[in-house]
């Protein structure tokens, strides 16, 4: 069992990474050992260390805390409490570098995978997945963590996802679980936002993936243009050992050179001089074939996910794989066996001749892709389209998305989509106007299990709905909170009668 530091060792810590700006701590503070490390009032044990963090913190959490069993806070500033209090400069990064030693590192005895880019990281993160696990399986070792925006399971913890990335704090938890568990190899999404506020801070990955760049998330709250957002996701290059290249990306040429700080780099992608070079790409048998080509080998791949831009991700996947040394018949299987909750999730009803297409599909980048892919493998059909925008960040995404839709759609129905402390309505009305500009019909339904019921029920024959952005996660931000509802698959099986 690690040993606990002592909050004087926190103190020196903070203090060499010129962080610490004051504090106040009585003397037998000073060496009283850390047991627990929370930013959560009603997760506090006997001597916990209480970061303030938030944009919604409030003064009444930290006086909780206090009660519950916190000796000492860390925050940005002073609050009138008699719990010693610990001031620094800037409490992200101050929080990366507390989780980092209170969980003595645990990240360094993983096999660690991050993923990252505009559009593909789940499903990507998902494939590698599949890959390891039945790897694990025949060796009959455990099998492998996943930290995503879908779900996240750690050997100790299983539970659906809402942030891509978590905070500092509990990502070093998840690590140190895995640890715990046995778990050897884990597999991570790695957003902008990660990169940009340090929650992945100090942590070196033994392989690092980088998909695609594509204008997301530019707002005053996330990132304020797109070269913050491009040069936050290109930081991952500076934490990896291997880096995983895709040729097909744009800005190749800064991305490339970006990643000439790892160890190494493998490209991959559909142009020939990729080292994991794909081609051949063909629809077969209900699965996409494609033939893949390393220095190792050359044969062919079968997808049984639908989406012919699916090869992208697989090609990803699989120059991850041979990063760590994972044989090809395991990448074979697991990529023929591979599922990705809530994404290209299809649902036929032959009577009506209608198909709906559950996909999380939220950016410029997925939606272009995805409605191009729709039209292409299904020619004969029209296409209907549920979606919504989320509130008080990504404002682009409501002109993007509307053109996208317009263009491709035979009628286009707004709804609900995490809208936190927005009116649902004004974000549809908002989409709406870039919608009908596009010569698009459209409604707008608040309720999205009402605007679902309507899409199925309207639809003629011949018709593909796409219903975008949720996939099967069971809550709705509304307000600050989530709040429980059934997923977009659910309610899909309730009426495509």
């Amino acid at each position: 069992m690690e040993k606990n530091y002592t909050l004087g060792e926190y103190l020196d810590r903070l203090r060499e990474e010129m962080l610490l700006l004051d504090y106040q701590i009585g003397p037998a503070d000073l060496k009283r050992e850390v047991c627990w490390l929370s930013y959560d009032s009603k997760d506090i044990r006997e001597n916990t260390l209480f970061v303030c963090k938030g944009a919604h913190f409030s003064e009444k959490y930290l006086w909780e805390a206090a009660e519950a069993g916190a000796f000492c806070y860390v925050s940005e500033q002073r609050y009138e409490t008699a719990a010693s209090a610990v001031i620094v400069k800037d409490i992200r990064l101050a929080m990366a570098i507390l989780a980092n030693m209170f969980y003595h590192e645990p990240w360094k005895n993983l096999n660690l995978v991050g993923i990252t880019g505009t559009k593909g990281k789940s499903t990507t993160a998902y494939m590698v997945r599949a890959v390891l696990d039945h790897y694990l399986q025949r060796m009959g070792r455990p099998l492998s963590a996943v930290i995503s925006s879908i779900d996240t399971y750690d050997g100790v913890l299983n539970f659906e996802s809402h942030l891509t990335t978590p905070e500092a704090m509990m990502l070093q938890r998840h690590f140190a679980n895995a640890v715990e568990s046995g778990i050897g190899y884990a597999v991570m999404e790695v957003s902008s936002q990660a990169l940009k506020y340090h929650r992945v801070k100090d942590v070196l990955f033994d392989v690092g993936c980088f998909l695609n760049i594509g204008e997301d998330h530019i707002s005053a709250v996330e990132h304020p243009d797109f070269d913050d957002y491009f040069e936050s996701k290109l930081m991952l290059f500076s934490q990896c050992a291997t880096a995983c290249v895709n040729l097909d990306s744009n800005h190749l040429e800064e991305i490339l050179l970006s990643a000439e700080s790892c160890g190494r780099i493998i490209t991959f992608g559909k142009r020939e001089e990729a080292e994991i070079y794909g081609h051949h790409i063909v629809k077969k048998d209900g699965c996409t074939c494609f033939t893949v080509r390393t220095p190792e080998f050359e044969q062919e791949f079968r997808l049984t996910i639908p989406g012919l831009f699916n090869v992208d991700n697989a090609l990803g996947a699989i120059a991850i794989c041979s990063a760590l040394g994972i044989p090809a018949e395991d990448m074979r299987e697991g990529l023929l066996n591979a599922r990705v909750s809530g994404r290209m999730e299809v649902f036929e009803n032959t009577r009506r001749k209608v198909t709906v297409i559950v996909d999380y599909a939220h950016n410029r980048m997925s939606f272009d892709t995805l409605f191009d892919s729709t039209m292409r493998e299904y020619p004969q059909c029209g296409i209907y389209a549920v979606f919504g925008c989320p509130g008080g960040k990504a404002f682009d995404r409501r002109q993007e998305l509307g053109e996208i839709a317009g263009r491709y759609a035979k009628k286009v129905f707004l709804t609900e989509e995490d809208a936190g402390e927005e009116p649902v309505g004004e974000i549809s009305r908002q989409i709406a106007g870039y919608v009908k500009a596009q010569g698009c019909p459209c409604e707008l339904i608040d309720d999205r299990e009402e605007a679902i019921r309507a899409a199925i029920a309207q639809a003629p024959e011949n018709t593909v709905i796409l219903l975008t952005g949720k996939g099967r996660e069971t809550r709705q931000k509304r307000g600050t909170a989530y709040v429980d509802c059934p997923s977009d698959v659910d309610l899909v099986e309730k009426y495509l009668l």
